[in-house]
């Protein structure tokens, strides 16, 4: 079965040798605090720089998820309180997990196709970070980088935390622009759920250590000690570490990534724009996310073509929370081929 699913979503075609080359190289059994490991975190974060493009003197650490990494912001960097803006489900359980660490955490909720107004945002002295859903999986949304751009020049003294969970490695992302981005490794680094991304500026790690929050398992700085010698605090997925270094060594560079997706979503829009029975779910296309597309359409019409669909092999992704009786999703993330986009436009152009 074809899975279009906005994640877990398909993982790259080459991941059966990947698999087959870890059993080979012992890496099922290669301890964490062994040389061979060190390495191989040391490659990963040098592959980081080289082909996402993730600015030198940022560090990039290992955690079980990205819903871990909410936790960790609150718990180990925010000084003050957080102020978070979103769009959909995501954004809400970030801010939700924030609010009970800090009560004083607060927000603003923006429409699906409402572009953040930066001129008129307002953002008080008692909140030091910006917290920031780049792509909402579960709506198809997105802010554009220069939104982020706009931000962090009105707000050059907060920290700025951005969640890429289904965008970090399928669009060119200006880390310089924020402090601290996070994502999963199951959408558009094409692998196998069970493996966060978390990576921090030098103006994050500094506070980091000024807050000093110790004592948890997950708590920053001891996870930071640690990677300075590249090692894991726990045994992270040793599994999952390597085939990220096997995914990120076998891309391109990121900017060819992104101008491949970004041609390949405006043929899905275009055909389902086309269509006389579905429409996009998200109508303004500057909100509209490059990586996972909406279609809504009547409740009987969304559960006819998702039972088409997976009459000739393909399943898509469903609709989340609310939007799930009159939606589907479609991911179009790096590891989906041209050609399975192609089968996949046939297919709704029936419609």
């Amino acid at each position: 079965m074809l899975t279009f699913s906005a994640g877990p979503s398909k993982v790259y075609d080459m991941m059966t040798q990947y698999l087959q080359d870890a059993y080979q190289e012992g890496i099922l059994s290669a301890n964490h605090r062994s040389a061979a490991f060190m390495n191989m975190y040391q490659e990963v974060q040098r592959l980081f720089h080289e082909k996402l493009h993730m600015p030198e003197d940022y560090q990039l650490l290992f955690t079980s998820s990205a819903t871990e990494n909410w936790e960790i912001i609150s718990q180990s960097i925010v000084e003050k309180a957080s102020f978070h803006i979103y769009s959909g489900s995501f954004g809400k359980k970030w801010i939700n997990f924030a609010q009970y660490i800090i009560p004083k955490t607060s927000g603003i909720k923006i429409e699906t196709s409402e572009e953040i107004n930066v001129p008129h945002l307002e953002i008080g002295e008692e909140f030091d970070l910006i917290a920031i859903t780049q792509n909402e999986t579960s709506n198809a949304t997105q802010v554009p980088m220069k939104v982020l751009e706009q931000i962090r020049k009105k707000y050059p003294e907060k920290l700025i935390a951005v969640d890429t969970t289904s965008s970090m490695a399928g669009i060119d992302l200006k880390f310089e622009l924020a402090d601290i981005w996070y994502a999963s490794v199951q959408k558009c680094f094409g692998l196998p759920a069970g493996l966060g991304i978390l990576i921090l500026s030098p103006r994050a790690i500094e506070q980091t250590e000024r807050k000093g929050e110790k004592g948890r398992y997950n708590s920053l700085n001891f996870m930071l000690e640690n990677a300075r010698s590249f090692q894991t605090h726990y045994t992270p997925n040793v599994l999952g570490i390597y085939l990220l270094k096997r995914v990120l060594h076998d891309i391109p560079e990121i900017q060819h990534i992104d101008e491949s997706l970004r041609a390949r979503i405006q043929k899905i829009e275009q055909c389902i724009i086309q269509s006389k029975s579905l429409r996009l779910l998200v109508e303004n296309p500057a909100t509209r996310s490059t990586t996972v597309l909406g279609v809504t359409g009547t409740e009987s019409l969304i559960s006819e073509v998702k039972k088409a669909a997976e009459a000739e092999g393909m399943q898509l992704g469903s609709g989340y929370g609310p939007l799930k009786p009159t939606s589907f999703r479609v991911a179009n993330f790096p590891a989906i081929t041209d050609t399975e986009i192609d089968r996949l436009i046939g297919f709704l152009s029936k419609y």
